[in-house]
């Protein structure tokens, strides 16, 4: 039982502190490149329609909007992270979260990268792996980034996790 909360703890403060990181890459990199960032409320919108059965977009920008889209955007974005956290930790272990190291989290975090590529993308209508966009390698490599850095604040968040609370 205590290895079960131990596991939930860790991978809601490794996924949220994560998620910070990827957030943090996302302003500076909008600050220092011009590069904006995912609108979290389009993510929303995507939400709303599939709960309603619609899976698929031409331009998620252009579909109606969905009453608190922006909030269920960033709510899912946080649960995605914690998500992935804790798919971090049912292949490493809860041993990872108490000695973390660079490579695992660093797989798990580019392995994530597939979500928006086969999954996200095109069903917001900009195709797989970014195809329809107007610049796909760029739209590629700005995803394999940010969800590098994801990787790198895995394991950052892990190791904070356990020098503050379970020393």
């Amino acid at each position: 039982m205590f290895d079960a909360v131990e596991f939930l703890a860790r991978a809601m403060l490794i996924g949220t502190g994560a998620t910070v990181v990827m957030d943090i890459w996302g302003l500076v990199r909008k600050r220092l490149l011009g590069i904006p960032s995912l609108d979290y409320a389009l993510v929303g919108r995507w939400l709303g329609h599939l709960a309603s059965g619609r899976l698929r977009h031409d331009r998620i920008a252009a579909s109606p909007q969905v009453a608190g889209e922006r909030a269920i955007g960033w709510a899912a974005h946080y649960l995605i992270g914690i998500g992935f956290a804790g798919v971090l930790l049912a292949i490493f272990g809860l041993d990872w979260a108490r000695q973390p190291s660079i490579v695992p989290a660093l797989m798990v975090g580019i392995g994530s990268v597939a979500a928006p590529l086969l999954v996200m993308q095109p069903a917001m209508g900009a195709g797989i792996a970014a195809s329809r966009t107007p610049h796909p390698w760029a739209a590629r490599l700005q995803s394999l980034l940010t969800h590098a850095v994801f990787g790198a604040g895995l394991y950052a968040a892990g190791w904070l996790t356990g020098l503050l609370l379970y020393p």
